[in-house]
């Protein structure tokens, strides 16, 4: 190799820089920046390479194997969205390691890629990842910026060409989704390592910006629950022709942070109600829109899957209710950061009566109109009211029963504060409506 001094290292561009440290065996040198990729280069081959006019050859004692063998670079870094960086620690992190990653693999978040993008070679992915839409810093690190989709065990991809999967999509790890509080929609960038030997795609070293503002600041933020809440003052329009969901929506109106429930006996039509719903509300652009089904038959799982919107978590009535709780409160759990950085989220939950009396009652609560941010609505069926909904809708099991509509039952049925969704006027014609209701029954 020739001898080569500081000055002429730093005059090389970063791709010669890369040539040679993949050479002489050093590990983990795409992660480097420049300068610490020559202080690393220089130190892995004191017999190759001369620093500042010192000797050409190696220490006095030292055997070609050892000088051969390459350094072990350690460097420091901060890490990010933990506890550790809110008190300003460091620590030291080897470089086999990346920065903010877990040591598992890839290999559980491969196989949830669609088939088509597997069994592809190392090459083939690293010449694609440098053809992708990712920029460099100026300082040898590819920046990516993309869309998140969190899979099933935790980890995720950051989608380059959304929604649809590519072969340039970064993965990222469980720890950091969890860490920065991630969820399917969050626009991230960050740098990019190439992948090692053992993995398929190229991995998000840590999280710069999420939804266009830093990390940090996104991490540090104040606690969902102890943000200012206000009753719900703006009502959702449904703008459907089924004449169960128009009475639903003028006579039982619920709107952005509702708790709505709708109940009723067995076979009062509360799941075929609340498909309905989830049809009306699937025509508007401005809402984020999560389904749980918990106890479900397997039958109708299969159906629900079918259908406009895949359930986030699907359990059928053989699990049991811890199962069921945690899954559910999972979906809640993302829905949660979703209206925290300014979303409109609309959790759909078949049903509540899986669940414990506790769980549902906290499951339910989670619903609120932030004031200096999103909404969550929160949207579920049950055998009867929990307390603390905002809406009852109470479904009429004898109208459904004969195939009349609409099924509401409008005297068990009722909104907290009406006024503030459908206004005075409105607010008056519902109490009309539930005195003529009255009459009839009596």
């Amino acid at each position: 190799m020739a001898v080569l001094d500081r000055p002429d290292l730093e005059a090389s561009p970063l791709a010669d820089l890369h040539a040679i440290a993949d050479q002489i065996g050093l590990e983990g040198f795409r992660r480097l920046r420049k300068a610490e990729l020559i202080d690393a280069i220089l130190a892995a081959t004191p017999g190759g390479l001369k620093d500042r006019g010192e000797s050409d050859g190696p220490p006095a004692g030292d055997d070609q194997e050892g000088s051969a063998r390459p350094a072990r670079v350690r460097r420091r870094r901060t890490r990010r969205g933990s506890g550790a960086q809110a008190e300003g620690r460091t620590e030291d992190l080897d470089e086999d390691e990346p920065e903010d990653s877990e040591p598992s693999p890839q290999e559980d978040a491969a196989e949830q890629q669609p088939s088509s993008r597997r069994g592809r070679s190392r090459g083939a992915r690293s010449e694609r990842s440098a053809r992708s839409g990712a920029v460099d810093d100026g300082e040898g690190a590819r920046i990516a910026e993309g869309v998140v989709e969190v899979l099933g065990n935790g980890s995720a991809f950051l989608r380059v060409d959304p929604p649809e999967a590519s072969d340039e999509d970064v993965y990222i790890s469980a720890a950091q989704v969890r860490r920065c509080e991630l969820v399917s929609g969050d626009r991230v960038s960050g740098p990019v390592r190439t992948p090692r030997r053992s993995e398929r795609y190229p991995s998000l070293v840590r999280i710069d910006t999420i939804n266009g503002a830093s990390a940090d600041s996104v991490s540090d933020g104040s606690r969902y629950e102890d943000l200012p809440v206000a009753w719900p003052n703006e009502r959702i329009a449904l703008g459907a022709k089924d004449p169960t969901l128009e009475a639903i929506e003028w006579l039982t109106p619920f709107g952005l942070g509702s708790r709505a429930v709708i109940v009723g006996e067995r076979h009062a039509g509360k799941t075929e109600t609340l498909r309905r719903l989830l049809q009306a509300l699937r025509e508007r652009d401005d809402l984020e829109i999560v389904l749980v089904l918990a106890g479900a038959r397997p039958e109708e799982i299969a159906e629900w899957a079918e259908g406009p919107l895949a359930p986030a978590a699907a359990l059928s009535f053989a699990a049991s209710a811890d199962a069921q709780a945690q899954a559910v409160e999972r979906a809640v759990d993302a829905a949660k950061r979703l209206a925290a950085r300014g979303s409109n989220a609309v959790v759909l939950i078949d049903g509540l009566d899986a669940l414990s009396a506790h769980a549902a009652r906290k499951v339910l609560a989670a619903a609120r109109n932030l004031r200096e941010g999103g909404s969550l609505t929160m949207i579920a069926t049950a055998g009867e009211p929990l307390g603390g909904e905002t809406t009852v809708i109470a479904l009429d099991p004898a109208l459904a029963s004969t195939g009349r509509q609409p099924i509401l039952d409008l005297l068990s049925s009722g909104t907290l504060r009406p006024e503030l969704l459908v206004g005075e006027d409105g607010a008056q014609a519902i109490a009309r409506a539930r005195a003529a209701a009255l009459e009839a029954a009596a």
